[in-house]
């Protein structure tokens, strides 16, 4: 094999090879299970219409004032967007566009996407606030099973009737699960709603791109108790090194369109040839264009920066894309047991979830996500009907 010239920055690559490891390698999910006919609402800054939920989503709110607008097709292409594009399409793409190989684990899931950054482009608890609101007002409507926030808020509380706590709790109580990333900044503390002592608290383990565990570490995330003192994360997810596809008509997908070909190419002219040709894309010069090796570190530098897979995918990271992996796990549950509850739900994931050695317990909750382990449990449970409770 040629050696290319380029290389991703993900460890444990393949030269000349695509060999980012998917969500369902990385969790050991079951194939058996898509999450069909779940519904999933993710409470994010914004979305993008990406082809990977083609014909599932089911409705576009735009919650970003007091008067909520539900949109069925009405979407803004903007930086915002870009984050609730990763957290949906992670947890719930068909993989159409990586041919199958970045399937999310709910792939057959069903989507209420609900926007609540403002116009000014901010989020505070009172954005999220509302959108947790509309879906209380919603839910049973829509079927809603299980809510997705990948969003912190403003202050630490543990007042139990904090307005987010409250919402959560309410939730809960009526059978809707609520998963929450737990934040990115490795302190001892958490904010609502990631402090709410009903919701699923997740945080990250970093994986190394690897199957084997004696290379994986915990994430840098958040940790400390809910309102009520109970102890948080609950568990952690796979939170690095995750593919994500590119927000399309971005400056990056214009940039990766001739940048992700040079992973696989090694011959100079060919190199100088393509990024002639996408000088413009990638705002160059033509007389900048050189193979010698200040160019060429320059170029690597910007493959390093965008995070490139291939000419569609960039991989990223945070407890913000731990929590939809979460989420989609619990999609596939309720699929296999339409009747499980938010408590069974809990008990299932902390109980099949595994120790990460050498951790403090207060960092890691239960452990790391077992996928194939939470279906074969939810499986096993007792069916219920009616009312769920927490």
């Amino acid at each position: 094999m040629v050696t290319p010239m380029f290389n991703p920055n993900y460890p444990n690559f393949r030269v000349g090879r695509n060999a980012l490891l998917s969500t369902i390698e990385r969790t050991g999910a079951s194939s058996t299970y898509t999450g069909q006919g779940v519904v999933i609402a993710f409470i994010d800054s914004g979305f993008f219409p990406h082809p990977d939920l083609s014909g599932r989503i089911l409705l576009h709110v735009d919650a970003s004032t007091n008067h909520v607008l539900e949109q069925p097709a009405i979407f803004e292409s903007s930086d915002l967007s870009w984050h609730g594009q990763m957290t949906s399409v992670i947890a719930c793409g068909d993989g159409s566009s990586s041919q199958g190989k970045y399937r999310g684990i709910a792939s057959g899931a069903n989507l209420i996407l609900v926007k609540v950054s403002t116009p000014r482009g901010q989020i505070k608890e009172a954005d999220i606030l509302r959108g947790l609101r509309w879906v209380l007002d919603t839910y049973k409507r829509l079927n809603i099973r299980v809510v997705n926030i990948s969003l912190g808020g403003d202050f630490i509380s543990t007042n139990a009737n904090h307005p987010l706590h409250k919402s959560i709790r309410k939730l809960t109580r009526e059978g809707v699960t609520v998963v929450v990333a737990a934040g990115n900044r490795n302190v001892p503390h958490l904010l609502p709603p990631a402090s709410a002592a009903e919701a699923i608290t997740v945080g990250g383990v970093d994986d190394q791109n690897s199957l084997d565990q004696s290379h994986w570490k915990l994430y840098h995330h958040n940790y400390g108790q809910a309102y009520d003192g109970s102890p948080k994360p609950d568990l952690v997810a796979p939170a690095n090194w995750l593919p994500s596809p590119i927000m399309p008509g971005s400056s990056v997908e214009r940039e990766a369109r001739w940048l992700a070909p040079l992973l696989h190419i090694n011959n100079t002219s060919q190199i100088t040839d393509l990024l002639r040709q996408g000088s413009g894309d990638l705002g160059l010069l033509q007389t900048e264009i050189a193979a010698n090796e200040q160019f060429y570190n320059m170029i690597q530098s910007r493959i390093h920066t965008h995070k490139l897979i291939d000419e569609h995918h960039q991989h990223v990271d945070g407890t913000s894309v731990a929590a939809p992996i979460v989420s989609a796990v619990i999609a596939q549950m309720i699929e296999a047991n339409p009747g499980l509850t938010p408590r069974q739900i809990r008990a299932i994931l902390t109980g099949t979830a595994t120790r990460l050695p050498n951790y403090p317990l207060e960092q890691q909750g239960s452990g790391i996500l077992n996928a194939g382990a939470a279906v074969q449990a939810a499986l096993q449970s007792p069916h219920r009907t009616g009312k769920n409770t927490i």
